[in-house]
């Protein structure tokens, strides 16, 4: 027997809830009070779905939503439909078959639609044109955003992950403590006033190939993190970068928010959000530093590898590197 999540609700970032009445053979769904499918399920030898009433697109994402939270380890699912909504096929949301009226829902395409973990952040439709900026060639890249960019409720930890853009006047303080703490500047070696880091933090606002963020749960931050274009980075001599090839540095500050359980969490939803936030992004990369054992096995167990170690001025670092293939053919996200 599968693993299962025990759940009877699942937030949505709408702040609406899926509630679910679910037996062996049947699952109901409301999206709060209002009933929105029911299904019959035959679960051998793969999870097959037959709907017991006409359903539109928002309300065979929700199912498919639930069924993957609820078992992880689920990687497709199989429906049976007289008419498929366009949308669901046209989006990925559902793949025709060869069998007339089934349909599959695939958890590596399921994971990669945006909706509605960025919210009104997309930037996937960026047109491209290629520009020089301080000798690189590269895609002109989008205004960056402002506040929230991703949330997502995470079942195994029952908390809300988010990612937000740093504040610099919200966020100034807590980003000092965070750098002044012994731990933190063992690897960062950014520790400094007040102003210091107001200086720092204002020159990364500046900088048009970097977004700094906050990563929260249940809306506390506990972390920051700088997402940067690899293409236009001093990582770029050091491996082939691709033109939409993502970055990532990563600090967690607050104490009662570190451990494995809370990684697997935010490091997941932090790819997750790049590799949503432009689907042209095929790689994101990672360079800590080589002796940073705890942090290099923590993203081996996010399914990143590491390509080689190489040396920056100031420090050995290792390329850590997760491709897009990598990360939503076996994808833990529930």
């Amino acid at each position: 027997m599968p693993e299962l999540n025990d759940l009877t609700t699942l937030a949505l970032p709408t702040g609406q809830r899926l509630v679910a009445q679910e037996s062996e053979n049947r699952l109901s769904l409301s999206l709060d009070t209002q009933p929105l499918i029911s299904l019959h399920l035959n679960r051998e030898p793969a999870l097959q779905l037959r709907v017991e009433s006409r359903a539109d697109t928002q309300a065979l994402w929700a199912a498919n939503y639930w069924l993957f939270a609820r078992d992880p380890a689920c990687q497709h699912l199989i429906w049976h439909l007289d008419d498929a909504p366009a949308q669901a096929v046209l989006s990925g949301l559902l793949v025709p078959t060869d069998v007339a009226g089934q349909y599959r829902c695939e958890r590596a395409l399921f994971w990669q639609l945006p909706q509605p973990w960025l919210g009104s952040s997309l930037t996937g439709s960026y047109p491209q044109q290629m520009v020089l900026s301080a000798g690189k060639r590269h895609p002109l890249r989008p205004v960056k955003p402002r506040g929230e960019v991703y949330r997502r409720f995470d079942t195994r930890l029952g908390a809300w992950i988010s990612l937000r853009t740093v504040d610099i006047e919200l966020d100034l303080a807590r980003f000092n403590r965070w750098q002044n703490s012994s731990r933190v500047a063992n690897f960062w070696q950014e520790e400094g006033s007040l102003e210091q880091h107001r200086e720092y933090l204002e020159k990364l606002a500046a900088d048009p190939h970097t977004v700094t963020l906050l990563g929260c749960f249940d809306d506390e931050p506990f972390a920051y993190f700088e997402a940067y274009w690899a293409k236009e980075d001093r990582i770029a001599p050091f491996y082939d970068a691709g033109d939409y090839d993502r970055g990532i540095h990563m600090l967690v500050g607050e104490e009662h928010h570190r451990g494995p359980h809370k990684v697997a969490s935010w490091l997941s939803a932090l790819t997750h959000y790049l590799f949503l936030d432009d689907p042209r992004t095929q790689r994101v990369v990672a360079e800590p530093r080589a002796d940073n054992a705890k942090m290099i096995g923590y993203m081996q167990g996010q399914r990143f590898y590491c390509e080689k170690e190489f040396d920056f001025p100031h420090k050995r670092a290792a390329l850590m590197v997760l491709g897009r293939g990598r990360f939503f053919e076996r994808c833990s996200l529930a």
